[in-house]
C-alpha cells in the first residue's frame, strides 16, 4: 500500500466526527457532579474547539498547547487530590485525558483510543449509583459510543442504528450468564472513597442542623420487613448516639469514634442480644427481621430499630447498639438486621455515667434553677422526666421548622423566651435538664417514620424525615427512649412529617421537579410508587444478588450444584448464544419455508422424476413440459398448460390472486397423481 492509499485509509468521515461530538457531550454531562470546575472548563473548551474543527473554522491545536494543558491539569489534580479524594482525582484525570485527546485526533487509531476511553467513562457512572436509572443511562451511552465505533467500518449509506442495538442485545445473554454463574468476589484492592458525596446526618449536631435536612426529599434508605410493617410511631431508626455536649453542639464521644476507626478489628462487634421476657409478661417477643437498602451517603453509619443486630458481612455491631459499615457508603448497600425487644445497658459503668452527666459550667442558669425546683417536687427520676414531658405538652411551646435565633444561652432562650423549636431543640433541652437533675442522658439522631409503598410492601425513608430524640438511663431499665416531639407535635410521630408540616414550605420548596409533588393526584402518585418499586426490585435482585442467592437460584434450576451439572449448564447456554450470534451474523442459515407456488411445482417435478423423467439443471418449465409430454402423450396437453400457468403466476408483473394460486395448487396435486398412475417410463435404448 502506497503513501497516498494509506493516507486515504486514515481519512475520518464527517459522520464519525459528528458521532464523536455527540458522544463527547453525552459522556461528560452525567459526570459533571464528579468533576472539578477546572475539569469542566477544559472539557467545555475541548468540546467547543471540536465543534470548530467539525465546521472547518479552526485547526487542530498545537501539540505543545495540548501537552501543556495536560500537565497543568495533572498538577492541579495532584494539589487538590487530598480534598476531593483519590478516586475523584483519578476520575477527573481520565475525563481530562478523554477531552484533550478528542481535539488532537489525526486518524482512525486515535478515534479507537477515544472510544475505548469512553467505555471506561461509562463505567465510572456506575461507581456510586447502580440503580436501574443509572443502568439505563449506561446502556444508552454504550449504544452511542458503539455507534461512533461503527462509523469507522460501515459504508456511509448503511443504517447503523439497528446494528448498534443488535450488538448491545447480543452481549446481554452472555452478561446474564456470567452474572448467574460467577461468584461475587471481593475486590483485589481497596477502592478509595468519593469524599465529595457526603450527605445526610452528620457526626456533629447543632440546633439548626436537622431542620436543614427537611429541605431535601432525597431518599435515605428503604426497608422491607419479613412480617407486618410496624406502625409509624415504632419506626425510630437510630444512626448516631451523641454524648459530648459543649453548650452549642452535640458530638460523638472520642471513645466511640476510636472504635469506629478500628471497626475492622472488632469482627461482628457485640454479641447478638436476646428478647427480654421481663419486658413482656406474657411471652418473649420474637425479633423483628427486616432488610435495608441504604443509599450512597459517603458515611459509614447505618440505620436500625431498637435494639438492632446484623450479621451481614461488612457490618459491625457497635457497643452503643448502632450498626456501622466497614466501608463508606459510596454505592447502595444492602444488609439484613433484627430488632430485639430487650434493654440497653442495665448496668452503667462509672465512666459512662460520668460522660452522660457532664455539662459545661456556667451556662443556662435559668434552666438549672427550673431543674432544681422540679427535682424537689419529684419523688423519682421517672417522675421528673414525666414532669418535663407534661410541661412540654401543657405550656405554650410550638413546633416549627423556622424557630427564632438563640443566643449563647441556647436552652434558656429557647425554654423561657422563644418557646419555638424543632426536634433538636426539644431533645437538647430535655437531655440537658435530665443531666442537670443527675439522670444520665444522651441525644440520638436518625430518622423517624417512613412512607409505605402498599404495592411492594417496603418503607421509604427520606432525608426530610431526619429526627432527634433523647435516651435517659433508669435503674433496672437501662436506656429508654424519650421523645419530647411526641408531646409537642404528636401528629409528627403518629402520622409522619407531612401531617405536621406543609411540604411546599419544607422539602418541596427547593425541589420544583420532585415527584413528591404528585402525592395528591392519585394516578400520578401511583405511577411514582410503581417506578420506585421497579428501582427497589432492581436493587434487591440485582445489586443484592450475593453468593447465597446465586447458589439458591442455581440449585433450583439445576437440582443441585454438582460440578458436572454446572459445566453442562454453562456449555449448553454458551452453545445456544453462539448459535444465535452465528445466525444473526449470517454464518448459520436455517431452512426457510417455501412459497405455496414453488411447493406445488416441486410436487409435479418429483412425480415426473420418480417416473424416470427428471428436470435438467438448465431446463425451463416450458421446455421441460414439452419434453416429458413427448414421453407421456396422454398428459402432454395438461403438462404444457400446467407449465404455462406456473410461468404466468411466477414471472408476471402482477401479483397473483389468492384464488388463481389456490386453483394451481389443486391442479398440480391432481396432475401429480395422474403422473404416478402412468407408471415408470422405460429408459431409452441406443439404436
Amino acid at each position: 500500500m502506497g503513501p497516498s492509499s494509506k493516507h486515504h485509509a486514515e481519512i475520518i468521515g464527517r459522520s464519525t466526527l459528528f458521532w464523536l461530538l455527540l458522544t463527547h457531550f453525552a459522556l461528560i454531562a452525567p459526570l459533571a457532579d464528579k468533576s472539578t470546575p477546572w475539569t469542566l472548563a477544559i472539557s467545555a473548551i475541548c468540546l467547543v474547539w471540536r465543534v470548530g474543527i467539525f465546521y472547518g473554522r479552526v485547526a487542530r491545536p498545537p501539540r505543545l498547547l495540548v501537552t501543556g494543558l495536560g500537565i497543568a491539569s495533572a498538577v492541579t489534580l495532584a494539589l487538590v487530590g487530598k480534598q476531593i479524594g483519590l478516586l475523584n482525582a483519578l476520575m477527573n484525570l481520565l475525563i481530562l485525558g478523554y477531552s484533550l485527546k478528542t481535539i488532537e485526533i489525526l486518524g482512525k487509531r486515535d478515534v479507537r483510543t477515544v472510544i475505548l476511553v469512553g467505555y471506561f467513562l461509562i463505567a465510572i457512572n456506575l461507581i456510586d449509583n447502580q440503580g436501574i436509572g443509572a443502568m439505563a443511562l449506561a446502556l444508552a451511552l454504550f449504544w452511542l459510543n458503539t455507534q461512533s465505533l461503527l462509523t469507522l467500518y460501515r459504508d456511509p449509506g448503511v443504517k447503523r442504528d439497528a446494528l448498534a442495538i443488535k450488538l448491545v442485545l447480543q452481549s446481554l445473554p452472555l452478561a446474564i450468564l456470567l452474572f448467574l454463574v460467577l461468584p461475587r468476589l471481593p475486590p483485589l484492592w481497596m477502592v478509595p472513597s468519593l469524599k465529595s458525596s457526603v450527605t445526610g446526618l452528620g457526626s456533629e449536631l447543632g440546633f439548626g442542623d436537622i431542620s436543614k435536612l427537611t429541605q431535601s426529599d432525597e431518599l435515605a434508605f428503604r426497608a422491607r420487613f419479613d412480617g407486618k410493617v410496624p406502625a409509624n410511631p415504632e419506626l425510630y431508626w437510630r444512626a448516631l448516639v451523641m454524648e459530648d455536649y459543649d453548650g452549642a453542639h452535640w458530638r460523638q464521644h472520642s471513645g466511640i469514634k476510636r472504635l469506629e476507626r478500628e471497626a475492622f478489628l472488632l469482627g461482628s462487634g457485640r454479641s447478638e442480644p436476646v428478647s427480654d421476657p421481663q419486658l413482656n409478661s406474657t411471652t418473649t417477643k420474637a425479633p423483628l427481621s427486616y432488610e435495608v437498602i441504604a443509599e450512597p451517603s459517603g458515611q459509614r453509619w447505618l440505620f436500625g430499630l431498637d435494639v438492632a443486630f446484623s450479621d451481614t458481612q461488612g457490618v459491625v455491631n457497635l457497643p452503643d447498639y448502632r450498626l456501622f459499615a466497614l466501608r463508606p457508603l459510596d454505592g447502595r448497600f444492602q444488609y439484613r438486621a433484627r430488632a430485639y425487644d430487650t434493654r440497653m445497658d442495665v448496668r452503667l459503668s462509672d465512666s459512662v455515667r460520668r460522660l452522660n452527666l457532664a455539662l459545661p459550667d456556667g451556662i443556662n442558669p435559668r434552666t438549672r434553677e427550673l431543674v432544681s425546683k422540679l427535682k424537689a417536687e419529684s419523688s423519682s427520676p421517672k417522675e421528673f422526666i414525666q414532669t418535663l414531658m407534661t410541661r412540654f405538652s401543657t405550656e405554650a411551646y410550638y413546633y416549627t421548622l423556622s424557630p427564632p435565633p438563640v443566643g449563647k444561652a441556647q436552652i434558656d432562650d429557647f425554654l423561657f423566651d422563644n418557646k419555638q423549636g424543632f426536634c433538636v431543640h426539644y431533645a437538647t433541652a430535655l437531655t440537658f435538664m435530665a443531666r442537670a437533675a443527675g439522670i444520665p442522658a444522651r441525644l440520638v439522631s436518625g430518622y423517624q417514620g417512613g412512607e409505605l409503598n402498599p404495592r411492594a410492601g417496603y418503607v421509604s425513608v427520606y432525608q426530610y424525615m431526619a429526627h432527634a430524640w433523647s435516651e435517659v438511663w433508669f435503674e433496672d431499665q437501662g436506656w429508654v427512649r424519650v421523645d419530647p416531639t411526641a408531646m409537642i407535635a404528636p401528629s409528627r410521630i403518629l402520622d409522619g412529617f407531612d401531617a405536621t408540616f406543609d411540604p411546599d414550605e419544607s422539602y418541596l420548596a427547593q425541589n420544583p421537579f420532585s415527584g413528591h409533588r404528585f402525592k395528591e393526584i392519585s394516578w400520578l402518585n401511583n405511577l411514582r410508587l410503581q417506578l420506585a418499586s421497579i428501582d427497589y426490585y432492581w436493587s434487591v435482585w440485582v445489586l443484592g444478588f450475593d453468593n447465597e442467592r446465586r447458589e439458591g437460584l442455581l440449585k433450583g434450576l439445576l437440582g443441585g450444584l454438582k460440578p458436572t451439572r454446572l459445566i453442562l449448564f454453562v456449555l449448553g447456554i454458551s452453545a445456544a448464544i453462539l448459535l444465535f450470534v452465528a445466525w444473526q451474523a449470517g454464518i448459520l442459515r436455517l431452512p426457510s419455508k417455501q412459497a405455496p407456488l414453488l411447493v406445488a411445482f416441486r410436487r409435479v417435478e418429483k412425480s415426473l422424476a420418480a417416473m424416470g423423467l427428471p428436470r435438467e439443471l438448465a431446463e425451463g418449465p416450458g421446455d421441460y413440459a414439452v419434453r416429458v409430454g413427448a414421453a407421456m402423450p396422454l398428459l402432454a396437453a395438461d403438462l404444457i398448460r400446467w407449465a404455462q400457468q406456473f410461468s404466468h403466476l411466477r414471472y408476471s408483473s402482477e401479483k397473483p390472486s389468492p384464488r388463481a394460486l389456490k386453483r394451481f395448487v389443486k391442479e398440480s396435486r391432481v396432475l401429480a397423481g395422474r403422473i404416478r398412475k402412468q407408471g415408470k417410463i422405460p429408459a431409452a435404448t441406443p439404436d
